[in-house]
């Protein structure tokens, strides 16, 4: 005799069969497995297959270095930035694609130094921020001749002074899902005349962003997680369309010269957000990602949004419904305007668990010492994914 089916389950259904994005999940490579681990490595999208071996047999087989002009190889990271730009409120001709994340951070930041000018040694640092972030802060500051000064993302605003040249925050954290207030931090960075540098790994295709509405000058951001670019995909950097002319990248490189083939001695700066490249870029996982990005013509990122709080609030019921009361904490902030798209649980056994779960097919991931973390990615993940999720966790709880 079967189990009966719970309320939370029926419901799942129904809001499944309303669900708007419900024909995105058939652009993905899924199986049964629930998964929950998209804000560390997305699902892959079904193009990217097909797009990869045309690159690798044809381009590359046949073509050649002939690619370089006649497949767009060239001009990759700009058009691939000018892809992603909508999806974090950016107009064209302000991302370039390459990279990783940690190498651009460096850019942006010793690159806002360099803008601040004399009198301003100071950097501000997210005191949460994901341990790379603050390693590469570190040796900015102590290649700038700045102070370094870890501050918690709230208290900013008091930190600021006239000495601040930059301030380096995460979106979203990266542990506890907390979303942090972009606009009102980055009015007050630039109320004391410095420049506001953003991370975007945890919130870019989660949510919206408002890159060029609120004013950010420099941002940065992973494709791997929410964009689903693939393992190890190249990182992105955004300059402020009126700040470019001033950007002086720390990493000048022939990709970024005026005059890339003019081999020159000398080094000038080309115009706009290509002095953001430094070398050759990553042909075949770049364009692995401009077929991964495919997945979102057609989808806004305030409906993305509008069901990542959705499933977000579900998996919180579900959770508050089935777990067995006082076996997890929930460290992610319940009220919309400070949560990304992940919930965050503490659980003093929660690497055991964890273990436990992904065995029984609900794929999370842990986080040192007692964190479990679910990401929602409201492309492939549907509410009938976030009530097993709870249910199986209970399970494994009890």
């Amino acid at each position: 005799m079967s189990e009966p089916v719970s309320e939370l389950a029926v419901r799942a259904e129904k809001l499944d069969a309303a669900d708007e994005l419900r024909g995105s999940r058939d652009a993905f490579v899924l199986d049964d497995v629930t998964y929950l681990d998209g804000n560390s490595l997305g699902a892959l999208p079904a193009v990217v297959p097909g797009r990869v071996e045309d690159v690798v047999r044809r381009q590359w087989g046949e073509l050649r270095i002939r690619s370089w002009e006649e497949s767009g190889w060239w001009t990759a990271p700009e058009r691939i930035g000018d892809r992603i730009a909508p999806l974090v409120g950016a107009a064209p001709g302000q991302i370039v694609v390459g990279d990783s994340t940690s190498v651009n951070v460096f850019k942006a930041l010793v690159g806002a130094v360099r803008m601040a000018g004399d009198g301003r040694d100071e950097l501000l640092v997210d005191a949460t921020t994901f341990p790379t972030d603050g390693y590469i802060a570190e040796s900015a500051a102590r290649m700038t001749g700045c102070t370094l000064r870890p501050v918690a993302p709230a208290d900013v605003p008091g930190a600021l002074g006239d000495r601040t040249a930059a301030v380096l925050l995460n979106h979203v954290d990266y542990r506890t899902g907390r979303l942090h207030d972009l606009p009102a931090l980055t009015a007050a960075v630039h109320a004391a005349g410095a420049y506001a540098v953003w991370d975007l790994c945890h919130s870019a295709g989660a949510l919206p962003v408002g890159l060029d509405e609120h004013g950010v000058d420099l941002a940065v951001g992973c494709t791997y997680k929410y964009l689903n670019g693939g393992p190890g995909s190249p990182a992105y950097l955004y300059v402020r369309r009126d700040v470019q002319d001033r950007f002086d990248s720390p990493l000048p490189g022939w990709n970024s010269h005026a005059e890339p083939f003019g081999m020159r001695g000398d080094y000038e700066a080309a115009p706009g957000a290509l002095r953001g490249r430094v070398g050759t870029p990553d042909i075949l996982s770049m364009l692995a990602l401009e077929a991964a990005l495919e997945v979102w013509d057609g989808v806004s990122v305030e409906a993305v949004r509008a069901k990542s709080l959705a499933l977000t609030d579900f998996f919180l019921q579900c959770v508050a419904e089935y777990v067995p009361e006082g076996r997890v904490e929930c460290l992610t902030p319940v009220a919309h305007g400070e949560r990304g798209s992940q919930i965050a649980l503490r659980c003093h056994d929660a690497g055991a668990v964890m273990r436990r779960l992904i065995e029984r097919g609900v794929v999370g991931d842990f986080r040192a010492p007692d964190v479990l973390r679910f990401g929602f990615t409201p492309l492939y993940v549907g509410f009938a994914d976030v009530e097993r999720a709870a249910r199986v966790l209970a399970e494994t709880l009890a």
